[in-house]
């Protein structure tokens, strides 16, 4: 049996993207390819569960909201066929937010790709679509993900400290929306 190296489970509201508001059970997958100096995610933690085990855990927090987001880390490391089955058989819609170098495997609701190639060359996205894409904007020139097949583009402010800066990016660039991490400022997970 197929288990997953899982650093929490927690219920909370979307605070980013195109769902920004809508209540998910969240399932942070442990580990990471990548070394972002941003990253706010702790990998040190994590525990072996089974897929009907975070299936049950799923359940048990989900106040029938229906929808699970499978984050990381970066989840494309773990996240497998069998975890998107049982899921799915629980009668959730699965999310899944990832940096795009890895393979997905099928059946996912949606896809969230947040590239990290502008800051780390060598995490190129392999992925070639996605429902959204989320970019981290500390300045670079976003233009070209512009032409990655995504229905919606968001810019998202490194900190607050480059919010103003990105706002003045998207009312230049109109194609982009903002992404804020809502969760940050309301102090919830």
């Amino acid at each position: 049996m197929t288990e997953y190296r899982v650093n929490e489970i927690f219920y909370s509201l979307q605070g980013e993207g195109y769902w920004t508001g809508t209540p998910m059970v969240f399932v942070r997958l442990s580990g990471c390819n990548l070394a972002c100096s941003f990253c706010d995610t702790d990998f040190a933690s994590s525990e072996r569960m089974d897929a009907e085990r975070i299936v049950r855990e799923c359940l048990s927090l989900s106040g029938g909201c229906g929808r699970v987001c499978i984050t990381g880390g970066e989840p494309s490391l773990q996240l497998d066929g069998g975890l998107v089955e049982a899921l799915h058989e629980a009668g959730f819609r699965i999310h899944v937010e990832t940096n795009g170098t890895h393979a997905l495997p099928e059946g996912l609701d949606w896809v969230t790709v947040s590239p990290k190639s502008d800051f780390l060359p060598s995490a190129r996205v392999v992925l070639e679509r996605a429902d959204e894409l989320k970019l981290v904007y500390l300045g670079q020139d976003p233009s070209s993900w512009l032409d990655f097949p995504a229905a919606h583009y968001f810019l998202q402010p490194c900190s607050c400290s480059n919010s103003l800066e990105v706002v003045e990016y998207i009312k230049a660039h109109p194609l982009w929306r903002m992404s804020l991490q809502t969760h940050k400022y309301l102090d919830i997970r």
